[in-house]
């Protein structure tokens, strides 16, 4: 009886056990293949029987029909105000595509693969990059989706993909390049942060080296822009919550993870001031491990702030809560082992995937 794998599958069962002959013949395989050498995190979990049960139920209860529109908007608006709804509920496609994806890479079930080529393509033709990346910072899923399925996905899909990724990667890359205004606060607070984020994202998921080079310099940049000497970003000083010192450095801390998968350290790159996310993540971590309070928003510069407190939008008053950086956290340690008895007191574990 003659049996068929494929490369992708020898791959997978190698990096699943990774065991002496597999580090040795792992390379050769991929050289073979023509594929990204992956990198292999040994002190991550693959998702559990448990897990995958749970993305299996989340996946059922979504409709099979894409919900895919030409623009979504949430950012400045209070909630029910203009699409904020319609954005929601077309947002929800989002995570959708890469749970499929992440099923798909655990269990090889071909509908799945075949609804996120589904969900893929239709967004890919459908949606127009706004380049506002609070509205979009969501599409880091699509990115994601996009990079574990990669090869397996039918070539048309992959090349109407590809060809989003690319007007959005870009388009992120030349505004970063040229739009700067210093003057502007959300052009160096986490706004920006959340726009390097799509850029070099997309920019590993294409393996496109220049876009990668570029990137990495918009990274440093907004390194040495965002986080002072000491760790403080500029987003506590503008917004006084820690709520949005995480927002800031989630996407930072999510580009540095992607590079190590590259072989690429980024997370020891600093700005020119010596701030850099070691430091960040350091001024944050009384407040993460309950050995100081915050109140949130008190003195915030933003008027904005003001009315989501008025209109009761959660976490925009009180005290922060140190659960609301546990993802942060799980991601760092992924960067260094250090910060994981912070997420073991915050009730996380060790896991290589970080949604």
């Amino acid at each position: 009886m003659r049996i068929h794998m494929r490369m992708s599958d020898i791959i997978d069962a190698c990096i699943t056990s990774f065991d002496v002959p597999c580090r040795l013949v792992l390379p050769l395989l991929v050289l073979v293949a023509g594929l990204p050498l992956p990198v292999v995190a040994e002190t991550c979990a693959a998702p559990n029987p448990a897990e995958l049960k749970s993305l299996r139920h989340a996946v059922d209860a979504e409709p099979l029909q894409p919900r895919a529109i030409a623009r979504v908007h949430t950012e400045g608006t209070l909630p029910h105000q203009g699409i904020w709804d319609q954005s929601l509920a077309a947002e929800r496609d989002w995570p959708l595509m890469l749970n499929l994806a992440r099923l798909y890479r655990a269990e090889h079930r071909p509908d799945d693969l075949k609804r996120a080529e589904a969900l893929l393509t239709a967004w890919a033709v459908t949606y127009r990059p706004s380049y506002n990346p609070i509205d979009e910072t969501g599409l880091d899923a699509m990115i994601d989706a996009y990079r574990l399925l990669d090869t397996d996905l039918d070539p048309k899909t992959r090349s109407a993909v590809s060809s989003f990724l690319k007007t959005l990667g870009n388009g992120y890359l030349t505004r970063l390049e040229n739009d700067l205004n210093p003057a502007k606060g959300s052009w160096i607070n986490n706004w920006t942060s959340h726009r390097v984020k799509l850029a070099a994202l997309t920019a590993f998921a294409l393996h496109d080296p220049a876009m990668i080079q570029r990137a990495k310099m918009a990274f440093i940049a907004q390194i040495n822009r965002n986080i002072g000497p000491e760790g403080e970003t500029v987003d506590f000083r503008q917004r006084d919550a820690l709520h949005y010192v995480v927002y800031d450095l989630e996407p930072l801390v999510r580009v540095a993870v992607a590079a190590k998968e590259q072989g690429m350290n980024w997370y020891g790159l600093k700005g020119a001031s010596g701030g850099d996310l070691e430091k960040a993540l350091a001024w944050l971590k009384p407040y993460a491990m309950g050995e100081k309070t915050h109140l949130e928003f008190v003195h915030s510069t933003v008027p904005f702030d003001a009315a989501r407190r008025k209109a009761g939008v959660k976490g925009f008053e009180g005290l922060w809560q140190p659960k609301r950086a546990l993802r942060l956290y799980r991601m760092a340690a992924m960067l260094d082992p250090r910060y994981q008895p912070i997420v073991d007191q915050l009730g996380g574990r060790k896991e290589c995937f970080i949604r």
